[in-house]
């Protein structure tokens, strides 16, 4: 995100070209790619490791722009006025500008990493074993029940998401606004 603000084009460059590909390409396709095309250039990966990397690099692609608008969701006054006090640039983004930028940030990136967490179970396209695959695949294959099967899969995915909603609730208190 802070790269995407760079007044050097050349990195602003760099950071556009890597957000707008990863979120304008679909996740799957990335977890092929990186799963099935790296090797002809050399680079094989294990199944896991090529889910983390894709999902990783997916991840940070929305993170970064989710970043990007909560820095610019703060006023310039608020910049100008730390620069007058005397603030360097550095200490300016560490003291002024990230804090208040945060309020902005938790909401969405609470809603990227659920998505995260539901978006893991593709990895499953590229022979990556998740709780989908081995609570679900296996227990449907010896129990034959498929409604319980997906049921319980879904229950847990519900009490993952449901706990990250809980710890991302409670960070998002910690940081807001109090009134005087």
């Amino acid at each position: 995100g802070l790269m995407r603000l760079s007044k050097n084009p050349v990195i602003q460059g760099i950071a556009t070209v890597y957000i707008e590909f990863f979120r304008g390409t679909s996740l799957l396709v990335q977890l092929f790619w990186v799963y099935y095309v790296l090797p002809f250039f050399g680079l094989s990966l294990e199944a896991f490791v090529a889910g983390v990397v894709a999902l990783g690099m997916n991840f940070g692609a929305y993170g970064a722009e989710i970043v990007r608008a909560g820095i610019l969701s703060v006023s310039k006054g608020q910049t100008e006025a730390s620069y007058a006090l005397g603030l360097k640039p550095n200490r300016t983004l560490h003291l002024v500008i990230v804090p208040q930028a945060l309020r902005v940030i938790v909401p969405p990136l609470c809603s990227q990493y659920l998505n995260l967490t539901k978006n893991s179970s593709l990895a499953i396209a590229i022979g990556y074993m998740d709780i989908t695959a081995t609570l679900g695949g296996i227990s449907l294959m010896q129990t034959g029940k498929e409604m319980e099967t997906m049921l319980i899969v879904m229950a847990f995915y519900l009490v993952i998401s449901l706990i990250i909603s809980a710890f991302m609730n409670w960070f998002n208190q910690r940081i807001k606004l109090t009134e005087r």
